[in-house]
């Protein structure tokens, strides 16, 4: 299977203009194909919903590994030809001898999903705004750039698949030092309070004294005052009494040596909001991110928490607010029909594209991490990216789930897209020790992004040699790490790093899994 053969004309193309598929031709869509660095796909219209653009072309045994929505959910794999599995915004392609790539350039108009059958490849582009079909006026929509990478078999697949994410986005922006550092989450989980985030701080300056990269001190959800009952965050988005003066916080955390960070939820409506809502059904009341009254709010609270001296923004819960549904409930469709954000004129990856430009705009110097973030769209607009879903503090199997999967499937786009952020360490004594420290080692060693939720009760003397070898192995920048085994199972336990080959088990008796020599 050549990739390369889809950056030619499509032999097939078919529109949805909002009530059902037909022939692009007499259907009154515009559709125009540029020849450049790859094939840019323009489409105009009154109303249009779909686009499905296909290439005949002979698919031999090949294994597949294709993208997420937005967050991976434990379910990121390779798997054969799957007639109808929706692969986002690329796909993977291993035919026994080379690693090849075929995907559409990051920032782009269109939701985008690919599929592949024995007869060819199908790229389905979801042009709707919200659940109905755009209607863009004049205006030609840059749906997407289609790009393809033909790999050889003398190249190591890692850094093939590295290299195609490096053309899917031109202009990635990038952390200028290793992330590392604290988020109490996993421990607390929204039962913080300002004693709390001081004494983490002070712990946190102690495992990485010494170390040339400042660490990050982040405050995650449940320091707002005021929460509206109708969804998670949201408030008056000022600091719950017990964490006092928010100012004061960041200025007290800063003291201990440590950089302050804030999560926020930037569409969860204030107490009081007399502007636009989303009119569909969702958690709460949620800001329509399509209006300027919505991102100017949701611009005053970043600049807000910056103001405060917060500069690492953790931003979450944007796709579920705005789409109304999480990433493993979409399936081949980000959002359900019938409904439409405010303004009808843009694409629903345009507009949630739009918020993240607001926020990169607003946040300054400031560094962003998505989480619950289109990755595909924030790419150029965040430094870090959430790429999995949560790992635990409570429950080891959620973090078996979610964290090797996201590590090793999602690992081509750290460095290419944004620094990749596999979640934290939820170091807590309901995880058994020897397993968290294989987590903690393995992300530690990857070179993505390190954040640890110590509880206080889960830190011995063993954890506090750990954890400060950790941070120093992280704040080194060891070069990126590779799963040897993504191709056979969900959960990688064997992995090339920069101090060599070695193996983690992710199950209960927590052996270690020998390497080949």
């Amino acid at each position: 299977m050549d990739p390369t053969r889809c950056l030619a004309a499509p032999d097939l193309i078919l529109v949805d203009p909002g009530d059902g598929w037909r022939a692009h031709a007499g259907s009154g869509v515009a559709v125009e194909l540029v020849r450049g660095d790859g094939l840019a796909v323009l489409v105009g219209a009154a109303r249009i919903a779909r686009l499905r653009l296909r290439w005949r072309l002979a698919v031999a045994a090949v294994r597949l590994l294709g993208d997420a929505w937005e967050r991976g959910y434990g379910d990121l794999e390779w798997r054969g030809v799957v007639a109808e599995r929706a692969m986002p915004w690329y796909v993977l392609i291993h035919d026994g001898a080379a690693l090849h790539g075929l995907g559409v350039a990051t920032g782009g108009a269109a939701l985008a999903a690919w599929f592949v059958d024995a007869g060819g490849v199908t790229l389905e582009l979801d042009l709707r705004c919200g659940g109905l079909a755009v209607e863009p006026g004049a205006r030609l929509i840059a749906a997407a750039t289609v790009v393809a990478r033909r790999g050889t078999a003398d190249e190591d697949e890692h850094a093939a698949a590295h290299a195609f994410c490096r053309r899917l986005c031109p202009a990635p922006r990038l952390p200028a030092q290793p992330v590392l550092g604290l988020n109490d989450w996993y421990y607390a989980y929204g039962s913080q309070d300002g004693a709390g985030v001081r004494r983490d701080a002070e712990r946190l300056a102690r495992w990485c004294d010494g170390l040339a990269v400042r660490p990050w001190c982040v405050v995650d959800g449940g320091w707002e005052a005021g929460v509206d009952p109708g969804g998670l965050g949201g408030g008056d988005f000022t600091g719950r009494p017990a964490f006092g003066d928010m100012g004061a916080l960041a200025s007290a955390v800063a003291a201990c040596g440590v950089r302050p960070g804030l999560w926020l939820r930037p569409l969860q409506a204030p107490l009081g909001w007399r502007g636009p809502l989303l009119a569909a059904p969702r958690e709460g009341r949620v800001l329509d991110p399509s209006t300027p009254e919505a991102l100017a709010e949701v611009q005053r609270r970043v600049r807000a928490a910056t103001a405060w001296g917060y500069q690492l923004l953790k931003h979450d819960f944007s796709t579920f607010d705005a789409c109304g549904r999480w990433g493993f409930q979409m399936g081949g469709g980000v959002a359900a029909d019938g409904w439409a954000f405010a303004d009808r004129g843009r694409t629903t990856a345009e507009i949630l594209r739009g918020l993240y430009a607001a926020i990169r705009a607003a946040a300054g110097d400031a560094l962003v991490l998505g989480c619950n973030t289109v990755g595909h769209l924030a790419a150029g607009l965040e430094e870090l990216q959430r790429t999995g879903d949560d790992t635990s503090g409570r429950a080891w199997e959620r973090t078996r789930k979610m964290g090797p999967n996201t590590l090793a499937m999602r690992m081509p786009q750290h460095g290419a897209f944004f620094a990749a952020d596999a979640d934290c360490i939820g170091l807590t004594t309901a995880i058994p020790w020897q397993l968290n420290r294989a987590w903690l080692e393995a992300v530690a060693g990857s070179g993505t992004a390190l954040f640890i939720s110590p509880h206080p009760d889960a830190v011995g003397a063993v954890q506090d040699a750990a954890l400060r070898a950790a941070f120093a192995t992280a704040a080194a920048a060891p070069a990126p790490a590779a799963a040897l085994d993504w191709r056979d199972t969900t959960a990688p336990c064997r992995w090339r790093t920069a101090a060599g080959e070695r193996g983690f088990a992710w199950d209960a008796d927590g052996a270690q899994v020998p390497c080949p020599p």
